[in-house]
């Protein structure tokens, strides 16, 4: 199974450098932390406008841990099993910093999921400033925060670290 992951990697980051370009579509995955106890995952699909302007389309995973009730540490169960949710949405991101190889948007946007219990809905707005690479990869850091309506936590804001991949 290692090999196939690593014969996959290869072959992903080999055939991504052909479709490399303005203008193009990303594809990224971001992982990161939230005040106050959140892990915070996003996979999207970037699609660039003219000057950097982006709309993105994702797909959110957070997860909310907190200490175990009886050994007063988080455990795996206090980890994993606390509070998840999942959300799908849409944001758009106007660029208003741009480099020689690198650019800064701001985004806003909009989300419905649910957790184990109900539906969500989110509200987010942040900033993300993205660092070009060779063959078109970039990586990029993002602050966030999100108004979520009916979750477990009404504001989450943290910090998200990613990379993204060029598409055709």
């Amino acid at each position: 199974m290692k090999k196939i992951l690593m014969i996959l990697v290869a072959v992903l980051a080999i055939s991504s450098s052909a479709f490399a370009g303005d203008r193009d579509g990303r594809v990224s995955l971001g992982i990161g932390l939230l005040y106050e106890n959140g892990l915070d995952a996003t996979l999207s699909y970037e699609r660039e406008n003219a000057y950097h302007n982006a709309w993105e389309f994702f797909a959110n995973g957070y997860l909310k841990w907190d200490k175990c009730a009886s050994c007063g540490h988080v455990c795996p169960d206090s980890f994993w099993k606390n509070y998840r949710s999942w959300s799908v949405g849409v944001a758009y991101k106007p660029c208003v910093v741009r480099g020689r190889n690198h650019y800064g948007s701001f985004r806003f946007g909009g989300s419905l999921g649910s957790d184990t219990h109900k539906v969500l809905g989110g509200i987010h707005a942040g900033y993300e400033h993205n660092y070009r690479l060779r063959g078109g990869w970039q990586v990029y850091w993002q602050v966030k925060s999100d108004l979520m309506i009916k979750g477990k936590d009404l504001f989450r804001t943290g910090i998200v670290l990613g990379v993204k991949l060029p598409v055709k």
